[in-house]
């Protein structure tokens, strides 16, 4: 390796540390390649680590074995290839913060007669839109609470009628569908709507007199609906007595790390006030390095659909690499952006604040957190390297051969992360081929959805080995155990608590009493993803009898199902069309064959 450091070149580029088994340990990346890795070594009497590093530094170079680079054309693309690499790989000595969030907008189409407020998270290029946000949480609330105080169109179709409907009755909405209202009187409202959005107060001060109106006619449960609604809304604001004399827009992130948790607190400031907030949690290890968390969280967060965004940022810590970082996002977001860590005046109260709640944020979430979580001991027992925060639990299902389905569950944190769940349909027969083939889609996505800190499998050391192959065949750091389910009577026995389920792993096979917390929640991951895989088995197998059903119905040949499936989409649909519907499309005596097969076909499903 030595003769490799000193032949490197002084190009910007990316470096990579390998172990001895060939595992990446750790991606950096280098303006001078030659001179940043030169940088970790001392090269008399021997090779060995810079003395003047960090201990976790000098650690991880003890363990490596083999050095790789790639060459860029400049810091910028490095910077860039570093952050991918990292997100993708999951190297041992990287930490990795998951933020790759779209953000929800308030958007008004102002090219609309009538212009409705609406939530989005999709940029429409060339098309005049007016984007207010970003709304990390409460925007959905504060939509709802703007249609509730001000009389604009209420829903999209209401524009498409010719008669005032209920929403007029009811005094929420001046029916221009009826010309009851002309454009430039709309327009007032809708002007003041969006003050609204801008300065909640005025807001919270009409839901709050709407609230005690409602009080005093005794509709509580209305009322109590304002209330929650007043609080979401006050929510959506940190507590500040800052005086900003200009309107201005800035980002403003801070990041703390304690000794167990980190916090990645982000403050979004549109016309000197602060509209909303965001906080993502990690857990801090050894590996924590304050500059590469920013970096990862800048360039994850800016990315080429933003609107509404700012021209400055400001972070709570100097990094060195802000300059690049800001050219970079300008390019991306074509608009000018600087990144900076103010040292005095008003921004840098700014700094102070988000620093502030960030502290907070940590010590809160501190006392709610057991001395020793779940996680650290099961990490512990089954010599994980990393504590299993994240975790991705994957299992498969088919009657068969027919409907092979798969499916990843994902345990975040002590809460299901549902909205990272995933369902594949496999062509594989077998559950060997099942669960390669779903390992492998899974593996192909982790350039968009970063691998997780363990995977789980149902079932036993087969699998465990096939994991670990297809990861070391993409290069990916992962750890990976596998849970076989206790036979009895040649038949796999799940009762909860009762199981005498065989964890596997790396470190040999471990069979732990039916009551360890340990066993109780490695079986619990495998339990939600075995319901998760059953359910979506469920619903193909019932998809592939009732076109299976439709197909053998006499009468019904095959230009008529091509007709209906042009108009309804899915056989499901064809089944649940009404007779009006099917005879218009076909005849009369087609409806009823389609209709009587449905109703014989539903009854076989559900004995």
């Amino acid at each position: 390796m030595q003769s490799i450091i000193k032949s490197l070149p002084k190009s910007a580029g990316v470096y990579q540390y390998f172990d001895a088994n060939g595992k990446l340990l750790y991606v950096g990346k280098a303006k001078n390649l030659k001179n940043r890795v030169k940088s970790y070594w001392r090269f008399t009497p021997q090779l060995a680590p810079n003395p003047t590093l960090s201990l976790r530094i000098q650690k991880m170079l003890h363990e490596v074995d083999t050095l790789s680079y790639i060459v860029v054309e400049n810091e910028e693309d490095a910077l860039i290839l570093e952050n991918s690499l990292i997100k993708q790989l999951k190297p041992k000595y990287n930490i990795l913060l998951r933020d790759d969030k779209t953000y929800p907008y308030l958007a008004i189409d102002k090219d609309s007669s009538f212009p409705r407020i609406e939530i989005t998270r999709k940029v429409q290029k060339g098309k005049n839109i007016d984007y207010h946000g970003p709304f990390p949480s409460g925007g959905r609330v504060l939509l709802e609470a703007i249609y509730e105080v001000y009389p604009l169109v209420q829903k999209k179709s209401c524009l498409k009628g010719k008669k005032a409907c209920l929403f007029h009755q009811i005094n929420k909405c001046h029916a221009p569908c009826e010309g009851k209202i002309t454009k430039k009187e709309y327009q007032v409202i809708l002007e003041e709507a969006k003050q609204s959005i801008i300065h909640t107060n005025r807001l919270i001060k009409l839901l709050t007199q709407k609230m005690s109106l409602l009080a005093t006619q005794e509709r509580f449960e209305e009322a109590t609906k304002i209330r929650d609604w007043i609080k979401a809304i006050t929510a959506l604001q940190q507590n500040s007595t800052i005086d900003l004399a200009s309107h201005e827009d800035f980002d403003i992130i801070a990041i703390v790390a304690s000794e167990q948790r980190g916090v990645v607190l982000k403050l979004f400031m549109r016309g000197g006030k602060i509209i909303s907030s965001d906080v993502d949690y990690f857990k801090n290890t050894e590996n924590f390095e304050i500059a590469q968390a920013y970096k990862q969280v800048l360039l994850q967060m800016y990315q080429a659909q933003m609107p509404n965004s700012c021209k400055t940022i400001l972070t709570a810590h100097p990094f060195e690499e802000q300059k690049q970082l800001a050219s970079i996002i300008s390019k991306r977001l074509n608009s000018p952006k600087e990144i900076l860590t103010p040292q005095r005046g008003t921004k840098k109260k700014l700094i102070e604040l988000a620093l502030t709640n960030a502290n907070e944020l940590i010590r809160q979430q501190q006392q709610l957190e057991p001395t020793t979580p779940i996680e650290e001991k099961v990490a512990t027992l089954f010599g994980l390297h990393t504590h299993p925060f994240r975790v991705e639990t994957f299992d498969n299902s088919h009657m068969q051969g027919e409907a092979c389905v798969g499916a990843m569950v994902v345990f975040d944190n002590g809460k299901w992360d549902k909205k990272s769940y995933r369902r594949y349909m496999l062509d594989a027969k077998d559950e060997y081929a099942q669960m390669q083939e779903l390992l492998s889609r899974r593996i192909e996505d982790f350039g968009f959805m970063p691998p997780p800190d363990l995977w789980i499998l149902d079932g036993g050391k087969a699998l465990l080995d096939l994991a670990y192959r297809l990861l070391d065949e993409a290069g990916v750091n992962l750890e990976v155990i596998a849970i076989a389910k206790e036979k009895l009577d040649a038949k796999a026995y799940r009762a909860k608590g009762s199981a005498k389920d065989t964890i596997y792993t790396m470190n040999g096979p471990f069979s732990l009493q039916t009551t360890d917390l340990r066993l109780l929640w490695v079986q619990k991951q495998r339990d939600e993803a075995h319901r998760y895989a059953i359910s979506y088995h469920r619903l193909k197998k019932r998809s592939l009898a009732t076109k299976h059903a439709l197909l053998e119905t006499k009468g019904v040949g095959k230009a008529t199902i091509k007709k209906l499936l042009d108009y309804f989409g899915t056989f499901e649909a064809i089944n649940n069309a009404s007779f009006e519907e099917l005879s218009q499309l076909t005849n009369t005596k087609v409806a009823t064959a389609i209709l009587s097969n449905a109703l014989i076909n539903s009854k076989n499903q559900s004995n």
